[in-house]
């Protein structure tokens, strides 16, 4: 099962994954010609085959036919055959993709848990927003871990940072820029895809829940531009508890329209044991979106004065950290102490390491919560993402903001521990 937001590029992956990969791709979407109910009535495999072929008009044969089944949480029975499908000893291979939007908001779901496996589609990242933008000798070259070779390219790679900042990583908006340089047609692309959004929430949110994710999902702006960041739920309605939206965000998350970072009460292994779920940042999906939502001339900013990071106290700094983390494949945690200034902005688990991370939107890496932190703890090893160039200084590493998604990435699949 193929997971994400709409307008992240599932169905483009899918069918392109399909052509090249396979004889023949065999294409339902749920949405618009949905076989009926009756076709999963004792969910008879070779039944539903022969509805698919005659629906898609595709033969349809074991491994050597794509089969993808689009929007799948439109039909709770056709999520419910993945389990059957997985089971048969027919080999036939299906690709279920969905926004979540809906998704275990059916009653009587059948989920096929531990039959299938879930991949989970992210925004373009800043590495392929570089191999769409800058072309691929760049794109390697960002990917090839020799980190002072390529933080001597620091202006190059952050000129393009910074257009990726406009743009962020939905597929149409890149599209849209990389092929016309029309900014404003970018900004619209971001905003039919915003738009494209509420109309989904009017459609598949439940009453009960519908004014409370309105409230949350347009509140995200002005969050992240606080200081401290933590989600007030005061501040969008007085007297609020969490109990009242806990059913709203999780909604969000479900449609992978927010990335929520629960806080840590302390710095330690393994990061779980320190959670509090009550207490956290919401962050939407993508940056771009994020500066369409703030409807404030960003490209002054990005495009005339190059000062996009310093402005707006920080707030897409972190959000680009933030989205960078998560589909890296980490799960983002930060650290704040009760009753002091004392926090931290992010902190990730690497094996048995619990990293702390600070962002820095300038040249300016002075972190007194850091300093004091790895003043407690002298074992901790903390990663640094800001302006300024490579460099390891004790037991913390400073990596370009640029260079966090290849970072990243090389923390995930290093089978050593790494060199922080």
């Amino acid at each position: 099962m193929l997971n994400g937001a709409r307008q992240t590029g599932k169905t483009w992956l899918l069918k392109e994954f399909g052509q090249n990969e396979y004889e023949n791709t065999a294409y339902i979407n749920f949405d618009f010609s949905p076989l009926p109910d009756e076709v999963f009535s004792g969910f008879d495999i070779p039944k539903i085959i022969r509805a698919v072929s005659s629906l898609t008009g595709q033969p349809v044969s074991p491994s050597r036919t794509f089969i993808i089944f689009d929007e799948v949480q439109e039909n709770p029975l056709a999520l419910t055959s993945l389990k059957y499908f997985a089971e048969s000893e027919l080999g036939y291979n299906v690709c279920a993709s969905g926004s979540l939007l809906g998704i275990g908001l059916h009653a009587g779901t059948g989920f096929p848990v531990g039959k299938v496996e879930e991949i989970n589609l992210y925004p373009m990242s800043f590495n392929e927003f570089v191999l769409a933008k800058g072309g691929k000798a760049k794109f390697d070259f960002l990917k090839s871990s020799n980190w002072d070779e390529i933080s001597l390219l620091n202006a190059s790679f952050s000129s393009l940072l910074q257009e990726y900042c406009f743009t962020g990583g939905m597929p149409e908006v890149v599209k849209t820029y990389v092929e016309g340089r029309d900014l404003y047609r970018t900004r619209e692309t971001q905003r039919s895809i915003l738009l494209g959004y509420e109309k989904d929430f009017s459609k598949h949110i439940p009453a009960n829940l519908l004014s409370k994710v309105e409230l949350i999902w347009s509140s995200l702006p002005s969050q992240l531009a606080k200081e401290n960041k933590k989600f007030i739920l005061s501040s969008i309605k007085k007297g609020s508890r969490i109990k009242e939206f806990e059913g709203a965000i999780k909604w969000l998350e479900e449609a992978s329209l927010v990335y929520k970072v629960d806080r840590c009460s302390k710095v330690g292994y393994p990061l779980k044991f320190y959670e509090e779920q009550n207490i956290f940042k919401l962050f939407p999906m993508d940056l771009g979106l994020l500066g369409c939502m703030t409807d404030i001339d960003l490209l002054t900013s990005i495009f005339v004065k190059g000062t996009f990071f310093e402005e707006f106290n920080r707030a897409f700094a972190e959000q680009f950290i933030a989205q960078t983390i998560t589909s890296s494949g980490f799960k983002p945690f930060y650290y704040a102490k009760s009753n002091s200034r004392l926090k931290l902005d992010f902190l990730i688990q690497y094996k048995d390491l619990a990293i702390p991370i600070e962002v820095k939107s300038g040249n300016n890496t002075k972190a007194k919560s850091l300093t004091t932190v790895l003043k407690e703890n002298p074992d901790l090893k903390a990663i640094r993402f800001s302006q300024m160039g490579f460099k390891r200084q004790d037991n913390i590493t400073n990596v370009p903001l640029f260079m966090a998604d290849s970072w990243l990435r090389s923390l995930k699949t290093s089978n050593t521990q790494p060199e922080i």
